[in-house]
């Protein structure tokens, strides 16, 4: 029997299968909705859907809560205070690098688990990377990621310090920072450098021009004491566009007295340790035409040897003699006192030969028993050397580290503290 049904006329079949069509781009879509984040009404048995899902994994998330203290995407960051810390778990892993070169930045996860730091301080200008890992008591983990640039040395400034921690000094060393950039809010800067003494005695700062800031007391340090400096510089701005990064504390010993005093009549130098005369040694000071620089004067650099080219101190070509024995620094304009191994024995005591400098018998090569060789072995830096009854000036304050020759009244004036 003939098959009767008739077959669907061509525009309903188009109509059919462009709704098929339709029902499989919806379910692709539907698909495609499911595999990034899903459908609050797709799938399920328990009829909660992918919200529910999200609700339960985050019901079970870690405890761990990392924070790490530069902020993720900061262009100033503290090359002092990166660290990250970790609350309801343990730190099991942290890696900071170099953004650029990939460089690792050695750190240590404390003992409880609960912080890292590095090792050494960041370079400025510099783009970092850290990835920080921990688990909390249920063995659940938690990750964090920051991206940072610590602050630039353009828009930073940082202070050279002397005498640097672990040092034992004379009594007349003072604290004296030198800063690499012009600082026109000294008040918030100095208040943040504190200097104390185990002595007690009070101790004043004075600002030498806008890049220099000493610290010293009224009078010299008490032997023995130790002194500690504390810089909190990181954050604090020095100016229009500049940020302190420092934070340190540093300690120093002051140790025995010794103050010697040179004596430009004589042509002698008295050495007073602790109070007591030590030794009178002969010297040869300055010249009637290049004569010594009078008043207290600190050692602030020591060398075995080294030269001393005239040329570089305004004497032209005078003199080069470039193995000088036993030196030691009393201004930054050259005035030294060290060895002199080319005088005639006979000069010493009797009469000043030197461009400004005070010289001690001593060999070449500085060997031997001599009172050049004597004179640097009992010496520390921060001793003080007074000169005396020279026809020349008093040398300046900011002349080396010789604020011993300003009046305290005048030291604390330049205080902006």
């Amino acid at each position: 029997m003939p098959d009767t049904t008739a077959p669907p006329a061509p525009s309903r079949r188009r109509r059919v299968r462009r709704g098929l069509a339709a029902a499989s781009l919806l379910a692709a879509g539907a698909l495609a909705l499911s595999a990034c984040g899903g459908d609050a009404s797709a799938g399920g048995s328990d009829g909660k859907g992918q919200a529910g899902a999200d609700a339960a994994a985050a019901k079970d998330a870690s405890e761990a809560k990392i924070s790490v203290t530069s902020k993720n995407g900061a262009t100033d960051a503290s090359i002092n205070d990166t660290g990250v810390k970790v609350s309801g778990g343990k730190l099991t892993d942290v890696k900071l690098v170099q953004a650029d070169n990939g460089a690792a930045v050695k750190g240590a996860i404390s003992a409880d688990g609960s912080s890292w730091k590095p090792s050494a301080q960041l370079e400025r200008g510099t783009k970092y990377k850290l990835v920080a890992n921990a688990k909390d008591g249920k063995g659940r983990a938690a990750t964090e990621n920051a991206t940072f640039t610590t602050v630039s040395s353009k828009n930073s400034f940082i202070g050279s310090y002397t005498p640097d921690g672990g040092k034992t000094v004379g009594v007349g060393m003072p604290v004296s920072f030198n800063f690499d950039k012009s600082i026109s809010n000294k008040k918030d800067v100095q208040a943040h450098i504190t200097v104390t003494s185990s002595s007690g005695q009070k101790v004043v700062g004075h600002w030498f021009g806008a890049r220099r800031l000493d610290f010293r007391p009224e009078e010299y340090w008490k032997a023995g004491s130790k002194v500690t400096l504390k810089i909190d510089l990181d954050g604090v701005k020095g100016g229009q566009g500049i940020t302190g990064v420092q934070s340190k504390t540093v300690t120093f010993t002051v140790g025995r007295s010794q103050v010697s005093t040179v004596d430009m009549d004589t042509q002698t130098m008295t050495v007073v340790r602790d109070g007591k005369t030590v030794k009178s040694i002969p010297i040869s000071g300055g010249s009637a035409k290049n004569p010594t620089y009078n008043g207290r004067m600190v050692i602030s650099e020591k060398f075995t040897q080294t030269r001393m080219d005239g040329s570089t101190v305004g004497f032209g070509g005078e003199y080069d003699i470039k193995d000088v024995p036993h030196a030691m620094r009393l201004s930054s304009s050259g005035t030294f006192i060290h060895g002199n191994y080319w005088g005639s024995p006979s000069i010493f005591g009797k009469s000043g030969t030197s461009h400004g400098c005070v010289g001690l018998q001593d060999n070449r090569g500085g060997g031997g028993d001599t009172p050049g060789k004597w004179f640097f072995d009992n010496s520390l830096v921060g001793d003080v050397v007074v000169v005396k009854n020279s026809p020349d000036s008093t040398v300046k304050p900011d002349n080396g580290l010789n604020g011993w020759n300003m009046a305290w009244s005048e030291w604390q004036a330049g205080s902006a503290a």
